[in-house]
């Protein structure tokens, strides 16, 4: 961990050195460009469905594929930069861009043949079905 110096100013309030201040506001030197974009993924599983949650933020329905292989789930997508006219060029990029592909193997659990996929507010949710057989049931106990 970095150890920074630390100052108080006249009002009492602790600041950084202004050296330091300096540094953290000019843009990094190391180059991104070999950086990937691979978005997060949540899962969450319940009785009856898997569900998966992908944070894919500034990309359009055409950007993104999802399709499923045997027990293979896969999403694949692009995201690229969006610049408004030619007369604009980047300053500084922190935001990653680039193709994309995540695979999931699915468990024997989960029909393959109900999938939804919904993209909203740069969420893409896919939800699949459990196989009824799985599901938990409700046995009526009979009393003689």
């Amino acid at each position: 961990m970095t150890n920074l110096i630390v100052r108080q100013n006249n009002t009492g309030n602790r600041v950084l050195d202004p050296m330091f201040e300096d540094f953290f506001s000019v843009p990094l030197i190391f180059d991104r460009r070999n950086d990937t974009f691979i978005p997060k993924a949540n899962i969450i599983e319940s009785e009856d469905k898997l569900m998966f949650s992908f944070e894919v933020p500034g990309m359009k329905k055409d950007d993104i594929q999802v399709s499923i292989t045997d027990k293979l789930l896969s999403v694949k997508g692009c995201r690229e930069e969006r610049m408004a006219n030619e007369k604009e060029h980047l300053v500084r990029q922190e935001m990653l861009k680039g193709e994309f592909e995540r695979q999931f193997t699915l468990p024997e659990a989960v029909r393959t043949d109900d999938i939804q996929a919904e993209y909203s507010n740069g969420i893409l949710t896919i939800e699949l079905q459990k196989k009824d057989e799985v599901k938990p049931r409700q046995i009526d106990v009979k009393i003689k």
